[in-house]
């Protein structure tokens, strides 16, 4: 996957994502073997199936409210709040309104 170079801008991240209704849209803003950070818009009602990864993953959230759920814990998390997503622990994420997070993995 070919990302856009980025580096050396100063840019609003929350700006680097658009809404679009009914979707889930996401922009790869950096993949490198050690690691991803990711942006995602979310319309309401969208939201990512439970899954697992195998590596922690950090979601922060830039605009709006989503809800986490971790291990079947459900939790709310609110702009400017982050979360740790731990490895190989099943977790969803839902859009009770729209939102957009940054999703940091990094791999070991």
């Amino acid at each position: 996957m070919k990302t856009e170079d980025l580096t050396g801008q100063a840019l609003g991240m929350i700006n680097l994502v658009e809404y679009q209704p009914g979707s889930i849209v996401s922009r790869t803003i950096i993949d490198k073997p050690a690691g991803t950070l990711t942006l995602f818009a979310f319309d309401k009602g969208q939201g990512l199936s439970e899954h697992t990864a195998p590596f922690d993953t950090m979601v922060y959230i830039l605009d709006g409210v989503a809800e986490v759920i971790i291990a079947g814990k459900s939790q709310t998390v609110k702009q400017g709040e982050m979360i740790i997503m731990p490895a190989s622990q099943p977790h969803a994420l839902k859009a009770p309104q729209p939102f957009k997070m940054m999703l940091v993995m990094i791999k070991s």
